[in-house]
């Protein structure tokens, strides 16, 4: 293999992210900064590895999205970095006496848990690449397998000077282990349920960010059970501590609407054993599914997840009346702000609706007004009311997932026309079985949104998904493909013209943002910034993963430095 192929515009990106990241790393943070360092150099092994490989190609274990590469070294670091660079920013905040350490603690050990679940699945990718491959006793293969056993000493270590009792350090690993585990199973659900829906960087970046919120969630489960338990200092300390009721809310939403479609898949099974005799009526068949569908939908909204908020949070009253009385404990803004929203989204939606079933517009750039449309939705609500807007955020991802999962299970009467609907907008990159371009703009504005809550000494963090989708990447797509001349690479569709009109767009809504929003005492380090921007810019330009999953969160993480 020739090492100029080695080397692409993507990995070079990726790698001065890493870089970045690793030497702003203090002294305290220094396992994390090996381990993020060992994980870098394992990913990009196996990727060099399985996109050169023309003996055993990836398509033989998995069938990814067509036209993007593996992505496996993005996929990999992204997650991981951007809990290197929380626990940077946090440790700042511990330093200044603004943060206990209970909140480090808890940081690191979810950084721990993120990075073990990307460790295991690439650990999972050497083993049945190298296993029918001609390459096992490659350079990279003995990479792969150093950097593997590199990472479980340092874990092993980082753990032991924290604690002088063995079977601490024990359990850890344990729960990390489980963390891997989990993360190897659920990939190998999504890539062979999903076929064809993302590539193995994608998948593994949604497999990373469900395994440490599942585990998020049954860690603090257990937590707030602990008189029910034998849990100790392991789950008691890191997931004890006091967290708001929106991101309960969320939380909550998120997991339940996300274990709804096995519990209604067991459910139907379950009534196909009992029914004695099954009727050959399509239509009455239908009606019956979808009455299941709703009254096991209202059960688990209504009963089951809220239960579970009441156990970890303490709500004196049901929590969907909790969301009733704060939305109405300022009902001017918040109800104004709402009904702002539904205008923008009702006129937006049909105009563009009709523009896609009669123009000859492309549809990218049909597209990109939808990023415009989240720039004027969002960027008053985050200055004005951020705790609302995060409520908000939540509802309209678990909106999301309903329609999703009615038009996938085609539930009468609204599974046809949302997937009739929601064709007008779908491109390249979503099919008919999983259709992810909304998702990853909503999350791709909300999760830096979600990640700044608490402690925060960089005002434009917040931003980093609504910057970078709303103005960067619109602006890059507009100009690149009506004035874009000289491109990227000969194969791609990016432009030189569109990166930097991208770029530039970004550095004017932060000149423009910074003295609204920093504070006196908090001064913009503008290499950092222009840094910053210009990665994720570049990203933009080389990769051909999900840029709206990826750019918002390499963006979060240089300017949380």
């Amino acid at each position: 293999m020739a090492s100029s192929s080695s080397l692409t515009g993507e990995r070079a990106v990726v790698a001065l992210f890493i870089a970045r990241i690793v030497f702003s790393v203090p002294q305290s943070l220094l396992s994390e900064s090996l381990s993020l360092s060992l994980l870098s150099l394992l990913a990009l092994s196996v990727e060099i590895s399985v996109d050169a490989s023309s003996s055993v190609p990836l398509s033989h274990f998995f069938k990814t999205r067509p036209g993007a590469s593996s992505g496996i070294f993005l996929g990999a670091v992204t997650l991981p970095g951007v809990m290197v660079s929380k626990l940077i920013q946090m440790s700042r905040a511990v330093s200044l006496n603004q943060s206990g350490s209970e909140e480090l603690e808890n940081l690191q050990l979810l950084y721990w848990g993120t990075s073990a679940s990307c460790y295991t699945v690439l650990a999972y990718l050497c083993f049945i690449f190298y296993q029918q491959s001609d390459s096992k006793n490659c350079a990279t293969s003995r990479c792969s397998l150093s950097c593997i056993a590199l990472y479980f000493v340092v874990c092993c270590v980082s753990f032991a000077v924290k604690s002088h009792s063995g079977w601490y350090t024990a359990a850890i690993l344990l729960w990390l282990f489980s963390h891997g585990y989990a993360a190897v199973k659920l990939i190998q659900n999504i890539l062979h349920t999903f076929p064809a829906c993302a590539s193995i960087g994608e998948a593994l970046l949604v497999t990373a960010g469900l395994v440490i919120y599942f585990g998020d969630m049954l860690a603090c489960t257990a937590a707030k059970s602990h008189g029910y338990f034998t849990a100790s200092k392991l789950v008691t300390v890191p997931y004890g501590i006091q967290r708001s009721e929106v991101s309960v809310i969320i939380q909550g939403l998120i997991i339940g609407l996300l274990l709804f479609p096995m519990l209604f898949k067991y459910m139907l099974q379950f009534l196909e054993r009992v029914s004695l005799a099954s009727s050959r009526d399509t239509t009455d068949s239908h009606m019956r599914r979808s009455c299941v569908f709703y009254i096991s939908l209202a059960c688990v909204l209504i009963i089951a997840v809220p239960s579970w908020m009441q156990l970890v949070q303490d709500f004196h009253v049901h929590p969907f009346l909790w969301v009733l009385d704060f939305v109405l404990s300022e009902p001017l803004k918040r109800l104004s702000l709402c009904i702002y929203w539904l205008v923008v989204i009702y006129v937006s939606v049909i105009r563009f609706y009709n523009i896609s079933k009669s123009s000859k517009i492309e549809r990218i750039l049909l597209r990109k007004y939808y990023h415009l449309m989240a720039v004027s939705m969002f960027v008053p609500a985050l200055i004005l009311q951020p705790k609302f807007l995060d409520l908000a955020f939540g509802a309209a991802l678990a909106v999301f997932l309903m329609l999703e999962i009615i038009r996938i299970w085609r539930i009468w009467p609204l599974g046809q026309l949302v997937h009739q609907f929601m064709n007008a907008f779908t491109d390249h990159r979503d099919t008919d079985l999983l259709v992810v371009s909304h998702f990853s703009l909503l999350l791709g504005c909300a999760l830096p949104i979600w990640l700044s809550s608490g402690f925060n000494d960089r005002p434009l963090a917040p931003f980093a998904g609504i910057l970078s989708l709303g103005i960067g990447d619109t602006m890059a797509s507009v100009v690149g493909y009506k004035y874009g001349v000289l491109r990227w690479s000969k194969t791609g569709k990016k432009t030189i013209e569109g990166t930097a009109a991208g770029i530039t767009s970004v550095l004017a809504a932060c000149s423009i943002l910074l003295p609204l929003l920093a504070t006196t005492r908090y001064v913009q380090n503008w290499f950092s910034l222009l840094f910053a921007v210009t990665i994720s810019g570049l990203l933009e330009a080389y990769t051909a993963q999900l840029d709206n999953a990826f750019i918002p969160l390499v963006f979060y993480s240089l300017l949380c430095l």
